[in-house]
This record gives structure tokens, C-alpha cells and sequence, in this order.
């Protein structure tokens, strides 16, 4: 009947305003009928139509005198009205099937009549082909052909009663029709402007944000929840995050995991749907809407499996836009860090500096960098936010700093407090929760650690944490150039054989001391007879004599003297902020530690010299020639001696 109803949709808007004037053409739905295919349908449609005719003609004798009944071409009793006597039952279905039969095989009016009961039947046939779909007979103890004449009008009136009926429901179905389409236009057209406003999206949020008012529009008797698989903050209650808890009776984690929608029906009559918002590279999460009983039509679930399909796609796009607008940002920081960090080749000040930047950058509330002591063998807070841990020292087997040390791969902790897996000072002094830690990494090993945190829990992000391990090789390599950079300064400034400065350095800094101090004393001194030793014992038992003496000289001045190999055999003590006599009792020290100390056993000649600032000629040049006189006459008188220079 349907497709009947799409043809003659098609027929009647071709009809022409002359054709449809009164009088010259029926309705468009009076010439339609009924057909084979509608045969399932007749019973129903058969029983009203009698109960109407039934109604409409109450009031004929007929009914008092016998019995109508409507049959269909089976032959099957459809309705009955009126009474026959109850003794001549039997006859009664005996005379109508008889009846029934000869206008089958007639299709014309019949009667038939048995020894107590008279039954006459009338074909009840289409109006376009004339087929019969159903009898009407009357069965009486009387037969007559006024009776005849009757039923012939009663039939017509059923038919008329049917047709009537038919195309009340046939408009019915066709308003019904209508209404589908227009809702299922409607659907569409809401459709198309929620996936626009989703393709305008070009952030996460707003995607999320304009999916759940969507499907509020749509749906507004559903409960509807987001599940997420990624990290998202989002301030809507709706969104939640995914967690697979018994993925065999969970709808949320079933349709996440099968990758298709899921239905499940509940014993009230409510229905929850969960379907996974895929994109092209994953799937993303899940959306669960909830149905009470009666709210939900199976025909709206393409649309809403389309919106949902659409909303995976946005969302994969704004993630997409998202992370390249991260990527490029972290670039930019880590180009600008870069820059700043080979600014400096000072290891203090690379510290400083990652400290500060890893707090902007971060948005965190603490940051320390602590450095490997190898000669210790223990942490040291180089730089840190946090005064009290200044200079503090740790175990490489103590707090995050050890755990990083031992696994040489970045941590983060969401929540310390819920999570305390180890002990740490800067966690609990500071009342942070969150946590993200870095090695730093020099030639494959773990020179420091870099911890950065936060008071409020699940701070960090993924990004974040990774974000920090590249910076902290940035930071690594900062600290390889300035450890580079200190050892070739230290060997220039250094003499390889016996530890001490070189003689341009010794120069140089006598040089800035004699601009900001007031006076200050130097000691020149020299192995005696150190050429016969060489030749007597060998170069090697010569090297060996100069690094001793260099060891004593070291253990017996001041952290801030400056001990350097000014030539040959030739050291050199410049004493800052030392007068003569003092200079004098370090030399004599240095002399006598020299004689018990050395192996085998040597000796040696010392000149010392002083300048202050009431001198005529402040300069190193005469510095050094007044501590090398004296150290000439030293020689002359004898050898293991001190003499002093005049000024």
C-alpha cells in the first residue's frame, strides 16, 4: 500500500487546476483500491467496516429475523449481527457455507436453502477489476426474493462503508508518510548544522562543548556522557574520563573496545546506547546516552550514529590542530632555550637560568636542578626556587632524584599524596602534589636531575612530561659545552706534570690584585741542584720530585694563594693580602716539609718579595725581579735558604 501511495503521490501532482475543477473528476484517493498484496491487511479492515455498517443500519427488520455474516474469500467468518434460532446451529453453518461457495464459483448472487434455514450471499467485489474479497450472507428461516433484493442493498452499503474506510486509512497513512519525511528533513537539516558548527571547531573544547549542546537540542529528554580515552580538562560534569573497569559487562568499555555502537535495554524500559567516537587514526572515546521508556525511535539511530561519526572526525581534527599549535610552541621554547643556555658557558648560571624557564614554561611552582658530585658520589641542589634546599646534598639512592638516577628515564607522578612511592624533602616541604622529573645526560650518563612541581594534583600533562625530557638534553648538552669549557680553560690555565697554575695566570691575576688590593707578598722557589737528580735518578724520578714539591706547596698555603710552575724546576706562591714577615714563615715551611718530605730527599731555595701600595712602581714584572734577586743571593749563600727582597 505504501509504494501504491508513492506512485499516486507522483499521479496526482501532475493533475492540471482544469482537472481538478467540481464536478468533472472524483478525489485522487476515491478511484484507489485494494490489491492482492493487501490481502493480510483485509481482516482488521473488513471487521471495522462491519461494525460501522452495522451501526449505520440498525434499525432494518433483517436483523430481527436472522443472522448477516461477513466472510472473506477463505471463507473464514469475519464479523456477525443479528441471530439465528439456536436449535439449527448446525444447519445454520452447513447452509452459509453452501451459500458462500456457489458465489465463489459464480461471483454473482446466490442463495441456498436447507430443510429449517434459507441463506442467501452477495459477492462484496473491488470497484476497479470486480474481484471478490468478501461475502456477506443472510442466513433466516424465511427465504424470499424481497429479501434478496434487501441484502443486495445491505452489501452495497457494506462496500461503501469499506471503501470509506479503506481511504481513511489510506489518507491516514499517507499524512503518516508525510510526516516521516518531514521530520526525517528535519532530522537531516539539524544534522547538517550541528556537523557544521562541529567542522568550525578548532579547538577540543569547543568540539566537546558543541557535541553535548547538540545532542541537548536533539534529544532533549536523554541523559547523555561523554567518556574520553585522552587526558582532557574539560569543566563540563558530563565529560569524564574512560576507565575500564569489567570490560565484558561495561557498555562503555564493550563498544570502545568492539569499535562499534552497543545497545542495551533495561528491564523498565529504558534503553542506553554507547557508541565510540572514531576518527580516522583512533578512536577516542565513547558516547552513552540514556533513554527513558517510550523516548527513543530506532529511526533516529543512523542519524545519531552519523553526528557521532561527524564529532570523531572534529574532534581528531581539533586534536590534530592542537598538537601541532603544541609542537610548534614547544620548537619555539626550545629554540629560545637553546639560544639562551649557549649564551653562557658558566654551569652556575645554565642552572639558574633552566630553573627559570622551566617554571614559566611549566607554569609549576617549584623547580630544583641538582648535579652529580663524582668526587662525593652524591646529588647537589645547584639551583632551585625553594631557598632551604640550597646547596643541599642527596644519595643517588634517596627520593625521585635516585629513582631517576637508577632508571635514566623521566618520571611523573599525578598525585603524591595518593601515591608515595618514595620519600622526597622537596615534595613535602613545598605541600606539592605533582610532579615531573628529568635526567640530564652527558655521554650517556646521568650528571643531574631536573624535578619541576606543582601543588594541585594531575597537574602535568603527557605533553608536559615529554616536553621536559627534550629540554633536559638541551640542558645536558648546555652543561657538556660549559664542562668542556671549564676543562680546556683549566688546562691552559694548568700545568699538566704538577697540578699547579701557569705562569701566564699567576700573571694575570697578580695583575687584577694589585688594582684592588693594598699589598700582597710572592714566593719564587727552586729545587737545588735539581739537574744533578735528573742525571743521577732519571727524568722520571725528576718529574716525580716536582710533583711532591707542588703537593707540599699546595698543603701549605691558603685556598685563595695562587701556587703556579713558573719554569723548569722554578715554582711560584703569590700571597694575597700578605706582608713580607708572614710571607716569610709560609716560605720557611714550605722549605722544611720539602727536606722530610721528598723521596728521594732534595731541597730548596726561596725568594720572597712584597708589594703595597705606597710603592713608586706597582707591576709584576718588578714584583717578580726583586723575589728572583732574592732567590739568586739564596743560591749564593749556600742553597736551602731564604732570602727576602728589598724594595
Amino acid at each position: 500500500m505504501v509504494d501504491r501511495m508513492n506512485s499516486d503521490n507522483a499521479h496526482r501532482k501532475t493533475s492540471t487546476n482544469a482537472d481538478n475543477s467540481a464536478g468533472t473528476q472524483p478525489i485522487w484517493f476515491t478511484i484507489e483500491d485494494i490489491s492482492d498484496a493487501d490481502e493480510p491487511m483485509l481482516p482488521p479492515l473488513l471487521g471495522d467496516s462491519f461494525r460501522q455498517w452495522e451501526a449505520e443500519a440498525a434499525g432494518l427488520e433483517l436483523f430481527l429475523n436472522g443472522e448477516f455474516v461477513l466472510l472473506n474469500k477463505e471463507l473464514i467468518e469475519v464479523a456477525t449481527a443479528g441471530h439465528v434460532n439456536a436449535e439449527h446451529r448446525g444447519e445454520r453453518d452447513a447452509v452459509l457455507a453452501a451459500a458462500a461457495r456457489k458465489v465463489l464459483n459464480s461471483e454473482c448472487t446466490s442463495s441456498f436453502e436447507a430443510q429449517h434455514l434459507y441463506a442467501s450471499a452477495v459477492p462484496i467485489q473491488r470497484r476497479k477489476d470486480g474481484v471478490v474479497f468478501g461475502i456477506i450472507v443472510y442466513v433466516s428461516a424465511y427465504g424470499s426474493d424481497d429479501y434478496l433484493s434487501e441484502l443486495q442493498v445491505c452489501a452495497l452499503h457494506f462496500r461503501s462503508c469499506f471503501y470509506r474506510r479503506f481511504e481513511q486509512l489510506y489518507v491516514q497513512d499517507l499524512l503518516l508518510q508525510q510526516e516521516r519525511a518531514d521530520k526525517e528533513a528535519k532530522r537531516r537539516d539539524a544534522l547538517f548544522a550541528a556537523a557544521k558548527r562541529l567542522y568550525d571547531q578548532i579547538d577540543v573544547s569547543s568540539v566537546l562543548s558543541e557535541l553535548l549542546h547538540s545532542l541537548e537540542l536533539l534529544y532533549p529528554s536523554s541523559e547523555v556522557h561523554l567518556y574520553l580515552s585522552q587526558d582532557h580538562l574539560n569543566g563540563d560534569p558530563r565529560v569524564k574520563p574512560l576507565v575500564f573497569k569489567n570490560a565484558e559487562h561495561d557498555l562503555v568499555a564493550k563498544a570502545f573496545l568492539n569499535g562499534k555502537a552497543v545497545t542495551e535495554h533495561g528491564h523498565d524500559g529504558t534503553i542506553r546506547l554507547a557508541v565510540p567516537m572514531n576518527g580516522k587514526q583512533a578512536a577516542y572515546g565513547v558516547l552513552c546516552m540514556s533513554n527513558g521508556p517510550g523516548k527513543w525511535d530506532e529511526a533516529d539511530l543512523p542519524a545519531f550514529l552519523q553526528l557521532i561519526d561527524t564529532s570523531g572526525s572534529a574532534f581528531e581534527n581539533a586534536k590534530l590542530y592542537e598538537q601541532s599549535n603544541l609542537l610548534i610552541n614547544e620548537l619555539r621554547l626550545i629554540n629560545e632555550l637553546t639560544k639562551r643556555l649557549n649564551q653562557s658557558l658558566r654551569l652556575k648560571e645554565i642552572f639558574h637560568f633552566a630553573t627559570s624557564e622551566l617554571l614559566t614554561i611549566f607554569d609549576a611552582d617549584y623547580c630544583c636542578v641538582l648535579q652529580l658530585n663524582k668526587e662525593n658520589n652524591h646529588f647537589v641542589v645547584m639551583s632551585s626556587n625553594y631557598p632551604a634546599l640550597t646547596s643541599e646534598q642527596f644519595s643517588p639512592e634517596y627520593g625521585f632524584c635516585g629513582m631517576v638516577y637508577r632508571t635514566r628515564e623521566p618520571l611523573i607522578i599525578s598525585d603524591y599524596w595518593h601515591a608515595r612511592v618514595v620519600t622526597s624533602k622537596l615534595m613535602d616541604n613545598t605541600g606539592s602534589r605533582s610532579l615531573i622529573a628529568a635526567p640530564i645526560m652527558v655521554d650517556g650518563e646521568v650528571v643531574g636531575v631536573i624535578l619541576v612541581t606543582h601543588k594541585a594534583p594531575n597537574f602535568f600533562s603527557y605533553e608536559n612530561y615529554k616536553l621536559l625530557q627534550v629540554m633536559s638534553t638541551h640542558i645536558g648538552l648546555a652543561v657538556t659545552n660549559a664542562s668542556l669549557h671549564a676543562e680546556v680553560r683549566r688546562m691552559v690555565i694548568t700545568d699538566n706534570l704538577t697540578g699547579l697554575h701557569a705562569r701566564h695566570y699567576l700573571n694575570e691575576q697578580i695583575q687584577n690584585r694589585q688594582r684592588k688590593d693594598p699589598f700582597g707578598s710572592l714566593i719564587l722557589v727552586d729545587i737545588d741542584h735539581f739537574k744533578r737528580i735528573n742525571d743521577t735518578f732519571g727524568h722520571q724520578v725528576g718529574d716525580r720530585i716536582l710533583i711532591q714539591v707542588s703537593s707540599i706547596i699546595n698543603a701549605s698555603i691558603r685556598q685563595g694563594d695562587i701556587a703556579a710552575r713558573w719554569g723548569g724546576e722554578e715554582l711560584a706562591v703569590y700571597l694575597p693580602g700578605i706582608r713580607v714577615e708572614q710571607a716569610y714563615r709560609i716560605a720557611e715551611r714550605i722549605r722544611m716539609h720539602v727536606e722530610e718530605e721528598t723521596n728521594p730527599v732534595v731541597t730548596v731555595s726561596c725568594g720572597v718579595s712584597e708589594w703595597t701600595f705606597e710603592n713608586e712602581k706597582i707591576s709584576v714584572e718588578s714584583l717578580f725581579y726583586r723575589a728572583d734577586m732574592a732567590l739568586y743571593e739564596a743560591k749564593n749563600n749556600g742553597r736551602n735558604c731564604i732570602f727576602i727582597g728589598q724594595n
